[in-house]
């Protein structure tokens, strides 16, 4: 009786203090909850707005269409065989079958060149790097289009101290579809004609990397140059163009020449390598002599420069540039320069929509607007439109109605330029004062360098 009278008590008890504090445990105010963390900025990136931002959309606006054509027709299909490829196993299949060596420091690979308006090449491209010796490093291009279409170039580069090389090449070419269609700023697609030329030519040259991205390249040199009537498609002979009346025969094409060669080239850059900031200023500087060692007198001396201006739009790679540049050649003494040593725009030179040897002069000056952009990994594209022309001796005769009009857009990789791989498409007009009408169309697929 005692002992449930006792737990009786101490039921009462504990029911009467549950009772004392249940208001406070069924009215007290929750806690407020801790204040909500911001998102730590974990990839360090800035979430404002910056200038260039905004000024990217113009370029955007206005290239639109060809960034849809890069996107869709260029990035995603190339992403999705890259992908089917590294899931494949296939690049290691291919760099296993192309390269040699412990450190596969040896290899080849099947290359072909397409420039619509010519004939096309195919071959094989060889590299062995620290061949015989470290630091030393060999490359062989050679293409051909039949028996008389015939090209191989060797060079062997020898790396020195830390930004420093020697280079020792040799190449030999013999091909019958190069273009001349007159000298001077009014010549004219119509009046095209084809030539033939065999060409061998050796060189020494040094290169050395100085501040940042500026360096300087020297060389000296042998060449020889022979030149013949030549055929591509419908198109006439240069001895028929001439008989003709077209034009007359151009200097240096009856008794062609061989020449003593040395040169300078200077660019200086304020662009640090190896960083995503891109803008910058770049200034360069040529200039080369020749000797026709065939003639007791004669000679040339070619130079000119250049001036660009680079700014990146958001720190990615998207480079928007602009660059003025010019070129002048002069006879050494009475005799003509040889119609092959003049001045040219085109070809892998300013003006890109020009097919290569379309325009030649004594002189040259041209601007050029340029935008750059990443495609995908070692590949960008960019798109450029020209203003300029050749003129002659010291740019006499220009004039805004002696100006033509080039543009052009395509891929390329980056990297190594011994086989670098470029697709692209480019337009040409007559001159301002002619109506401007588009008379050259260039489309290029394959990789030619070395050439």
């Amino acid at each position: 009786m005692r002992e449930a009278l006792k737990r009786h008590a101490i039921a009462g008890l504990v029911g009467a203090l549950l009772g004392a504090f249940s208001p406070v445990v069924v009215f007290a105010k929750p806690p407020s909850p801790p204040p909500k963390r911001e998102a730590p900025n974990y990839d360090g990136r800035k979430e404002e707005t910056t200038p260039g931002d905004v000024a990217l959309w113009v370029p955007r606006i206005l290239v639109s269409p060809l960034y849809l054509g890069s996107e869709y027709v260029v990035r995603r299909p190339l992403g999705a065989l890259v992908g089917w490829a590294e899931h494949s196993n296939l690049p290691k299949a291919l760099y296993d079958l192309f390269t040699f060596g412990p450190d596969h420091s040896a290899g080849f690979a099947p290359i072909g060149f397409l420039d619509f308006g010519f004939n096309p090449s195919v071959g094989v491209y060889v590299f062995w790097n620290d061949a015989f010796a470290k630091g030393n490093d060999i490359r062989l291009h050679a293409t051909t289009w039949g028996e008389s279409w015939l090209a191989g170039v060797i060079t062997d580069r020898i790396r020195l101290a830390e930004g420093r090389s020697v280079a020792f090449r040799f190449a030999g070419i013999k091909r019958p579809d190069l273009r001349f269609n007159g000298i001077g700023p009014d010549s004219r697609d119509g009046d095209r004609s084809r030539y033939g030329q065999d060409s061998l030519d050796g060189r020494v040259s040094f290169d050395m990397r100085l501040w940042r991205t500026s360096r300087v390249e020297t060389w000296a040199g042998l060449k020889s140059n022979w030149f013949y009537d030549g055929n591509f498609g419908d198109d006439p002979g240069i001895l028929r163009a001439v008989a003709n009346g077209r034009y007359a025969l151009p200097d240096g094409f009856e008794r062609g020449y061989t020449a003593q060669y040395s040169g300078v080239h200077a660019a200086f850059d304020t662009r640090k390598p190896g960083t995503d900031d891109q803008s910058g200023l770049r200034v360069e500087f040529d200039a080369a002599q020749g000797s026709d060692l065939r003639r007791a007198v004669g000679g040339w001396v070619r130079y000119g420069g250049g001036v660009g201006a680079f700014l990146d739009l958001n720190d990615k790679g998207r480079v928007l540039s602009a660059n003025v540049m010019t070129q002048f050649v002069d006879p050494l003494g009475r005799e003509p320069v040889p119609f092959t040593e003049l001045v040219t725009v085109g070809g892998d030179g300013p003006m890109r929509g020009f097919l290569p040897g379309r325009v030649l002069g004594r002189s040259a000056a041209v601007a050029t607007l340029r935008y750059r952009w990443p495609i995908w990994i070692g590949l960008d594209g960019a798109m450029e439109a020209s203003v300029g022309n050749v003129f002659d001796e010291h740019l006499k005769g220009l004039s805004a109605e002696k100006l033509r009009f080039s543009t052009a857009i395509g891929i390329e990789t980056v990297g190594s330029p011994d086989s670098a791989f470029q697709l692209l498409a480019g337009l040409g007009t007559e001159t301002f004062e002619q109506g401007a009408r588009v008379d050259s169309f260039r489309l290029v697929i394959g990789t030619n360098r070395g050439f």
